[in-house]
Order: C-alpha cells, then structure tokens, then sequence
C-alpha cells in the first residue's frame, strides 16, 4: 500500500465520493472486461480533475480509504499514479507514451553533484539508453538535468504537466530544455539518490523497452546499461561512490530507489568513515532505535567508536509504504551493518522522541546507552564533509 499523500482532512465533494465508488467497484470487479470498463470512467474523471489541478479532491478520496485500509486505496492511487505518468495513442499515427526515471545511488564526502547536464553527457545517455533499455522502434525524449529529490515533482498535478512536456518531446524524439532556476535547491546529504527524467513513446500495442522484445530479458538490459551508461553518470558524478539502479516507470521506480537508499545509506556510512579516518568496520559500535511523533516515523543509526558514547554519525531510516512498528527494520538494519563489516549493533525497542539539533536542525541519533545526541565528526575530519547527514 502506497502513503496518502498528505494527512489533513477535506471535506468530500461530489467528485471525491464518485472517485470513491468508481474505485470500489473496479475493486470489485469480476472479470477484465468489467476491469476495462470501470478504468475508463475513472480514468476519463481523474484526468479532467489532474487537468484541473484538483490535487484536493484527490486527497479527499484516497485519505479515509488510506486510513481504513480498504484494498481500494491501491486501486484508486495506482490508477492516480497511470493516468499522471502515462499518455495513450490518440487518433491514427499517434503514440503511447510513458514517464520514466532513471535512478542512481551516489556518496561522496564532497557535495553530490545536480543540475543541468551537459550536451554531449545527454547525448551519450541518449545512446546507451536507447541501446540497452528502450525497444528498437521507441523514441526518447529526456530532461537536460540531474534532479535531486527534492527537485522531482512534488504533487500529481506537476507530475502530470512535466509528463505531458516529456511525451510531447518523446513523440518528436528531441530533449526537453529545464530551467534549474524553477527548481527547489538541493539539500547537501553525505549519501542520496539522483534522477535523470524521461519519456519514452512508441505505437499502441508496440513494445516501449528493451525486455519486451523476444531476444531480451529485464535482468540482461539492466546488466548492460549498469556497465555502459554506469560510465557516462560516473562523469556525470565525479568523486561518488555509485550503485546503478533499475529504469523504470516514474512512479515506480522513485519508490524502489528510495527502498535501495536505506541499506545504500549504512554502506555508504561505514564506507565514509572508513575512507575520513582510517577506521575498519570493526573499530564502529552502531545503535539503531525507533523515533516517534504520534506514531512511528523512522529509525535512526549512530555510529560511535568502540567503547565511546559520543556519536560521531548518524543515519535515517525512513518508513516507507505500509510499514509500522511490526515491520522487520530492526532485523534489516542489523544484516546490513553485519554485511557491510560491523560486528557491534544495539537494537533498542523503547520509544525515543523524534528530536532535533536546536542549532541546526540536523537530526539526533542514539547511543548504546539510549540517549539521543548530536553527531559530530573529530575536528580534524570536519572541513570537507556535508553537514547534513543523510
């Protein structure tokens, strides 16, 4: 089940309570011809209400069916999701399209570069990509810039205004110009992920990728693209440490990255402290507790040396999707620590508040002993690294 997209309350409107029932009943459905039938009628509303950015009234419906836990909820929002990411052939010589992300994993204990990308970057991505991901007949259209996530679009609205820009660019196989300017500014994090954005098009019916033609297969194309188009992000990302993850429909793919980041973000820590001071993961104790507001909203790990209380680095671990506090996040955090070398982990399960530095902002970790600190690096190791720790 994928997280309401925001947690106030609005009242119900004619549209909201027919978002509601049209979702309950192809819920209900029997049958794929019943399927396509009800997808048509939500889809033509959801449509017109994403034209008017009528973000509210999609809210409204997907809120109490979130809250209830009706399997309605995924129905409705994974048709939300289609209708703002994906555009379908009109009329002869048209085309289907659909909004792609293309996902890497980076470290660096230097700023994590984004922004606009270079022209001869683009075309070589443009290359390999239409190489070993896309279908041999699809045309590609791609943004000139390396979002951040706190650049991606932030509501379905704008989601579904950049897809349209996309597919209008895929259809005529060009690249779409973004000016960073009417971006958000990019939060400086030790780990992170970066996105370039695109749209791929092809006739209705005929294949969008690489895996759905019969000579190829999802694991092969990745594989490829890892290796070849690996090598222009790594220009791309000069001084990162990088993890080359999966391309995939927009929706979709943010959220699988965003699941890859957690692990990704402990490697990457006990990677960093490693390479700033000298250390092997042996030398670290961890301790990973759950925060609370009026629920469970994450879990922190602070690294500490051996034998010491005093934090030296911190990471968030995010809950995603469903989960709560019957998830197994203790136990995962703990095989990935354990994997990436370090042998002393405390897993608390008494509830900590979720505190942050007054000064700053920054997030405070715990210790072995349960207490929620600031972490900072010794002095001598401060001068290059991110401030904020992700």
């Amino acid at each position: 089940m994928k997280p309401t997209r925001s947690p106030r309350r609005t009242r119900p409107t004619a549209d909201t309570e027919q978002l509601t029932r049209l979702a309950n009943r192809l819920n209900e459905s029997s049958s794929r011809i019943e399927d396509i039938y009800w997808e048509t009628r939500l889809t033509r509303l959801i449509n017109r209400l994403l034209n008017s950015r009528a973000e509210e009234t999609l809210i409204a419906a997907l809120d109490p069916l979130y809250r209830s836990g009706q399997a309605t909820y995924d129905v409705l929002a994974d048709l939300i999701e289609a209708c703002t990411e994906t555009r379908h052939a009109e009329g002869a010589g048209s085309l289907d399209t659909l909004m792609i992300a293309i996902p890497v994993l980076a470290w660096s204990r230097f700023p994590i570069p984004s922004g606009t990308i270079l022209a001869s970057q683009l075309t070589m991505i443009r290359s390999h990509l239409q190489a070993h991901i896309l279908a041999a007949e699809a045309k590609l259209g791609l943004c000139d810039m390396l979002y951040s996530p706190d650049q991606l679009p932030q509501t379905w609205s704008d989601t579904a205004t950049l897809a349209d820009k996309l597919a209008k660019a895929a259809v005529h196989g060009r690249d779409l110009a973004i000016d960073p300017r009417q971006l958000d500014e990019t939060m400086g994090f030790l780990s992170d992920s970066r996105y370039l954005l695109a749209a791929v098009a092809a006739p209705h019916g005929a294949p969008l990728f690489r895996w759905q033609e019969d000579d190829s297969d999802r694991a092969g194309a990745f594989r490829q693209w890892a290796l070849q188009g690996g090598e222009v992000l790594r220009q791309m990302l000069p001084a990162c440490a990088l993890e080359i993850q999966p391309v995939g429909a927009y929706h979709a793919t943010v959220r699988d990255t965003d699941r890859a980041s957690r692990p990704w973000s402990l490697r990457s820590a006990v990677a960093f402290l490693q390479t700033v001071m000298g250390l092997a993961p042996a030398d670290l104790q961890t301790t990973a507790a759950p925060y609370h507001d009026q629920e469970l909203e994450e879990y922190r790990v602070g690294f500490a040396l051996r034998n010491n209380p005093d934090i030296i680095h911190g990471v968030v671990w995010p809950l995603l999707d469903s989960e709560d506090e019957n998830s197994e996040m203790p136990g995962q955090i703990e095989a990935v620590l354990r994997e990436a070398g370090v042998q002393r982990i405390t897993l608390l399960d008494h509830r900590l508040p979720l505190e942050y530095c007054d000064d700053c902002g920054a997030p405070l970790y715990p210790n072995a002993e349960g207490e929620s600190m600031h972490a900072e690096l010794p002095e001598e190791q401060v001068d290059a690294t991110p401030r904020h720790l992700h």
